[in-house]
């Protein structure tokens, strides 16, 4: 049955009577009495007409909330489609669905209740947990392993082939990809996502680690669990991360790094050197977030100052050629550049 609009949350800007709204950025707290919402779930008391929900964290008590009203996505299961290549040698758990234009190769192993959706490649060998979701056009390459309850978007590639590659007399010669990708539990991949295969270890994804759309990940790399990558970032090969990760959107990642646990780069950082644990960067090349917050504050004025700076070396030639107000000094300096 559809819900009514009414029982719907909304932003707080949006919200209107009989719909719940929340706060969880001070920025909007001056919202808070303006909001039309009937309840608004919130960090401590506040002045507002609503009905007030006080939480620790009103993020993911809203997040409840919204579950409890609307569910989430419900996946189509069709049984298995006639229309669907098995290979003979292949395993599909119980209460499998496999939707039309579904290939699965030789070996391959789909876990119990997990749905393939229409055009999903599953090679050679590899592995699907239970309880996963592929939606239309992923493609798994040979001998890669998913684990459970994972949900993969629409056009996401999972294990192909690393830009990996040895130069002798200017010409490039693949090196062969022997290893696999390997995805934790509970990870979640975003529409056009693409993650590599190994080289020669495997790439790994820890449990629980949720990525964007269009994210690149390198060849070999390795992630801690619960690791956070928001869309379009991309990481070279190698490059071992670890857990409680944040990286935002067009982060790029140098190759062969070790990026601490509980490390945040924000937005269109370029990272080529190690953090450690618990550090915050941002810029490129990124440093440390507080110095390059205010590094980027200069950086806006730097017009003010270099006109401050050329008025300061006009000054100064009048003083060493002894003329009053600089008269001198101003017709002998040279012009901006």
């Amino acid at each position: 049955m559809r819900r009514r609009a009414s029982t719907r949350g909304a932003t707080i800007e949006l919200a209107r009577p009989g719909q719940i709204t929340f706060l969880a950025n001070p920025r909007y707290a001056l919202l808070v009495k303006q909001t039309r919402a009937t309840a608004i779930v919130v960090p401590e008391p506040m002045e507002c007409s609503a009905i007030q929900v006080v939480t620790g964290n009103p993020y993911y008590a809203f997040t409840r909330i919204l579950v409890a009203l609307h569910g989430h996505r419900q996946y189509l299961r069709v049984g298995i489609s006639p229309q669907a290549q098995i290979h003979p040698s292949a395993t599909l758990g119980t209460e499998v669905s496999v939707h039309p234009n579904v290939t699965v190769c030789e070996d391959a192993r789909i876990g119990r209740g997990t749905i393939l959706y229409p055009g999903v490649f599953v090679g050679p060998g590899t592995e699907i947990g239970e309880d996963c979701v592929l939606l239309p056009n992923v493609v798994v390459y040979e001998r890669c392993q998913v684990g459970n309850r994972v949900l993969i978007h629409a056009g996401a590639c999972i294990g192909h082939d690393g830009l990996g590659f040895s130069t002798q007399a200017g010409v490039h010669h693949k090196i062969p990809h022997i290893a696999r990708a390997v995805i934790g539990d509970d990870v979640e991949i975003g529409a056009n996502a693409s993650i590599e295969r190994g080289a020669l270890h495997d790439t790994v994804i820890g449990p629980g680690s949720k990525i964007g759309s269009v994210v690149a990940i390198g060849h070999g790399c390795a992630w801690g669990r619960i690791a956070s990558w928001w869309p379009r970032p991309g990481v070279a090969g190698s490059t071992r991360i670890g857990h409680h990760c944040v990286m935002a959107g067009q982060v790029g990642i140098a190759g062969h790094l070790e990026i601490g646990n509980h490390v945040t780069i924000a937005a269109q950082s370029g990272v080529s050197q190690n953090i450690p644990d618990g550090g915050r960067v941002f810029g490129t090349p990124a440093f440390e977030m507080t110095k390059a917050v205010e590094a980027a504050a200069i950086y806006k004025r730097l017009p003010e100052l270099r006109r401050t700076l050329r008025e300061l070396e006009r000054r100064v030639a009048a003083l060493e050629q002894g003329q009053p107000n600089g008269a001198a000094g101003r017709a002998q300096m040279p012009p901006p550049a």
